[in-house]
């Protein structure tokens, strides 16, 4: 039988043995041993977590039922919010599946949900001692100067390279070894100025570069679909300066953009904008482990810029904090002379910019995906909403600038129609608490607006705006009072987890009536209920077939389903935004 993509062998293949970066759990083991053998890793050096294992036989058990989404949120509230992990289904030879919990590498020691500090040893959770808890300071790998490096290793051309991007800096006027110095670059050793490899880095030659930090390369992968295969591969051993051009000139030959016209002027609008590829691909470079031996992966699909860096991110930052937590410099003296040759940030804005950029041109904000010993940054572009352009670029206009919280916020709310408080803070990347002075400004502005009652208040776009993006507007009597919240779930790994709401049997929703375009139409929650009946009824679901029973965008129903598959409820059958469809997984 011929497996599809979902269906595949895991890379896992065969199970790895438990070990110092694997450890194995039965089915039934509680989310508090779960979540202290996630802290324990942590704190050891990171690894998988692999639930549905036989601790005696090692054979596996099917882990299908277990939801990830439920694992995450259980060790996240059990680690009091310190640890954010990745978990995924894989399935194995002969059909069971596992759910492997990918633990990156905690950047401090981390406590146990019951307050104590442990570590993975490779075959038991052991106490850590007092001493073995104190934080050791990393040494910067770009600061050091190979045994053999001399002034030879550096490109001339490079240097003009680099002295070229530095003309505003105070260093820009002297020669070559005064420049270099004063960025840092070089330094004597052994009685002789010699090269770090941050130099290295930033202007060596090609013999340099394999010699000392062949781990530098930079692989480029163009899809002419979302599928896996590529047909076109370029690998990059280059200095940096002469990477981010080459990458430029490889995105561009397969870029397009789409013109929005706001008043006399016209706004262009790429599929993957120059400025925020390129401040992903200086993330990436610049905070990449250059101690591990693994290059860095950039695939180019119709959809999305995915970048796939070595290394994970810098201690202490996640997805989840990733906006608001203090800048991290995993290669100090790398990232400061790139700042001082104005290519970086000193303040650490440039994930900010980023989704700043894609929030104004009506996109997703980057969507990051943290493993023990990488990290994968997603830039997606299956398209735009153009009126969302065209409000912001009018406010701008009115001299009424929108701060990247303000963004956060109109965007969240124009994709989903509507979001609680929690929801909101969760976007922003804030506590829950801390919200609120932002969204009483932005009622006072006229830009949302409250809908519901007591604990069950939603905030959604208001009138104002709504009509700004061309969407109609809704009565109080239309938005639907959101339900109390609820107690947050608690995993019970030997219980499936509780579906979506789905409408009753005889309801048939799979043949509603479609929605006139100007209705208010269904929220986030309704449209992913009807996928899933449409998906149970029909045996698969199209785009068209969605945004025929909601009333609602192609772009919409993009992210609904994407998000089904995300959540592993659907699964995806041939390509595209418009042309695949979406089968309910067994």
């Amino acid at each position: 039988m011929t497996l599809d993509a979902t269906d595949a062998i895991s890379p896992l293949g065969v199970l790895p043995p438990a070990g110092p970066t694997c450890i194995h759990l039965p089915l039934d083991v509680t989310p508090e041993g779960l979540a202290r053998h996630a802290v324990g890793l942590a704190n050891a050096r990171g690894g998988t977590v692999l639930v549905g294992v036989d601790a005696v036989s090692g054979s596996a058990r099917d882990a299908g039922e277990l939801h990830p989404l439920m694992i995450t949120h259980a060790i996240f509230e059990l680690s009091g919010g310190r640890l954010t992990v990745n978990v995924q289904h894989h399935r194995l030879p002969g059909g069971a599946r596992v759910l492997a919990v990918f633990v990156p590498h905690a950047p401090y020691v981390l406590a146990a949900p019951d307050g104590s500090v442990i570590a993975w040893d490779g075959a038991h959770l052991v106490p850590v001692t007092p001493g073995e808890a104190e934080p050791v300071a990393d040494q910067d790998f770009t600061a050091t100067v190979p045994p053999d490096a001399s002034l030879a290793d550096l490109d001339p051309a490079e240097v003009a390279r680099l002295r070229g991007l530095g003309r505003r800096a105070s260093a820009a006027n002297l020669p070559d070894l005064d420049f270099l110095r004063e960025l840092g670059l070089l330094i004597p050793s052994g009685g002789a100025l010699r090269p770090t490899l941050a130099a290295i880095l930033l202007a060596g030659t090609p013999a340099a570069l394999r010699a000392h930090v062949p781990q530098s390369e930079v692989c480029f992968y163009h899809h002419q679909t979302t599928d896996v295969e590529f047909q076109f591969r370029e690998d990059l051993l280059r200095p940096i300066p002469a990477l981010l051009t080459r990458l430029a000139e490889l995105i561009q030959a397969r870029n397009r953009f789409t013109p929005v016209q706001v008043g006399l002027f016209r706004i262009e609008v790429w599929d993957q904008d120059e400025v925020v590829y390129r401040e992903a691909l200086l993330n990436a470079l610049t905070h990449r482990d250059y101690t591990l031996r693994d290059a860095v992966h950039v695939h180019h699909f119709p959809d999305r810029l995915e970048i796939m860096n070595p290394g994970g991110l810098p201690g202490g930052i996640t997805p989840g904090n990733i906006l608001r937590h203090q800048p991290k410099r995993r290669n100090p003296l790398l990232a400061e002379s790139l700042a001082r040759l104005g290519l970086v940030e000193r303040a650490g804005v440039g994930v900010d910019k980023m989704y700043s950029l894609m929030l104004r041109h009506g996109k997703e904000p980057p969507e990051y995906t943290t493993y023990p010993d990488s990290v994968t940054l997603a830039l997606h572009s299956p398209g735009f909403d153009a009126e969302f352009v065209r409000f912001v670029a009018r406010k701008q206009e009115e001299m009424q600038t929108l701060s990247l919280d303000v963004l956060i916020v109109l965007s969240l709310l124009a994709r989903e129609g509507e979001a609680t408080r929690a929801a909101l803070a969760r976007a922003l990347q804030l506590p829950e608490d801390r919200t609120p002075r932002l969204l009483r400004g932005m009622e006072d502005h006229g830009l949302i607006r409250r809908a519901g009652v007591g604990r069950g208040i939603a905030y959604v776009l208001s009138d104002e705006v709504r009509a700004a993006l061309g969407r109609p507007t809704l009565s109080v009597a239309e938005v639907p009072p959101m339900p109390a919240p609820v107690a947050p779930p608690v995993v019970v790994p030997h219980a499936p987890p509780v579906p979506a709401p789905v409408q009753a049997a005889d309801a048939k929703p799979a043949r509603a009536p479609r929605r006139p375009a100007d209705s208010s139409g269904p929220n986030a929650a309704e449209v992913r209920a009807i996928a899933l009946a449409l998906a149970r009824e029909q045996g698969r679901v199209r785009n068209v077939d969605l945004r025929g029973a909601c009333g609602i965008t192609t772009q919409q129903a993009w992210r609904t389903l994407r998000r089904l598959v995300q959540d592993g409820l659907l699964r995806k059958l041939g390509t595209g935004t418009r042309d695949a469809a979406y089968e309910l997984l067994n």
